[in-house]
């Protein structure tokens, strides 16, 4: 069971609700673009011994959204740095899925003296910004801005990337969906062409560096987040491991049931090799 700890109040004055859950290891854990705490609490392990802690980023949950043109991966990563130092004993585990996985990547670069473990879940990112596979989020996000919602689904759903996901990957097509009616609609119009846009903003040389056991969650049949992309950072962080889960689309008891046992088994490891 979870709690709302928040709100907690960045550097702008932007309010983020916290939501937390467990007790012992903490662990930092972001949700993806356009998600809320209610994917990381789907995805987390359920064993005893584990605290996860998910801020809400900016216009997702119960957040707010704060100026819409401050809205990027960057400043979100700063926000998590800011929760860290004022209410956790750091280091700790940061982790995300999609959106939240660039996020703790970045602030795995950029802040190291705050991190002693990383989960990049499900990357829908490498370093460059505006990677093809973010198209569909784009799209979706130009609709929006351009139209009333219900002829932007339309729409997108009768358009060549529409079509493509509803053949390719049905999981995506579901959850792009939703996005036309996830109100307030500026904000998702704001968020998805901001962040699709957008990047973690470090470099392969800084990735190469990086010395913090990661673990790399991938799957297959996801035009958004590609297993290649999960493959790569695998292959440039020195001390990753990667594990290829069942995909969402295929069977979503068991997609939950490998994501908990991969980051489960990664976290007793680094328990063992911090102990």
């Amino acid at each position: 069971m979870s709690t709302a700890i928040g709100p907690f109040e960045t550097s702008d004055g932007t309010l983020l609700n916290v939501d937390a859950a467990g007790e012992g290891q903490t662990v930092v854990f972001q949700h993806g673009l356009c998600g809320d705490a209610g994917q990381t609490r789907e995805a987390f392990p359920t064993e005893p011994g584990l605290r996860r802690i998910t801020v809400e980023a900016r216009g997702h949950g119960r957040s707010q959204p704060g100026a819409l043109d401050n809205l990027s991966i960057a400043t979100s990563a700063d926000d998590i740095a800011l929760y860290i130092e004022r209410n956790l004993q750091e280091p700790v585990v940061i982790g995300g899925i999609s959106m939240g996985a660039a996020i703790a990547l970045r602030l795995a670069v950029k802040r190291p003296d705050l991190v002693n473990g990383l989960v990049v879940a499900r990357p829908a990112w490498v370093i460059e910004a505006g990677p093809e596979n973010m198209a569909p989020n784009a799209e979706v996000g130009r609709l929006l801005k351009t139209m009333p919602p219900e002829e932007a689904k339309v729409a997108f759903l009768d358009g060549p990337i529409g079509r493509r996901l509803a053949t390719e990957a049905p999981d995506n097509l579901a959850s792009l969906a939703g996005f036309f009616s996830r109100t307030p609609i500026e904000v998702t119009a704001a968020l998805l062409t901001a962040i699709s846009g957008d990047g973690p903003d470090v470099t392969e040389a800084e990735v190469r560096n990086l010395e913090v056991p990661t673990l790399v969650i991938g799957h297959e049949k996801d035009l958004i987040h590609p297993l290649t992309h999960a493959h790569t950072l695998a292959r440039i962080i020195p001390r990753a491991r990667l594990v290829q889960i069942t995909p969402k689309v295929e069977n979503r008891e068991k997609y939950v049931a490998d994501f908990r046992l991969a980051m489960g088994n990664f976290l007793k490891s680094l328990r063992y090799e911090q102990a």
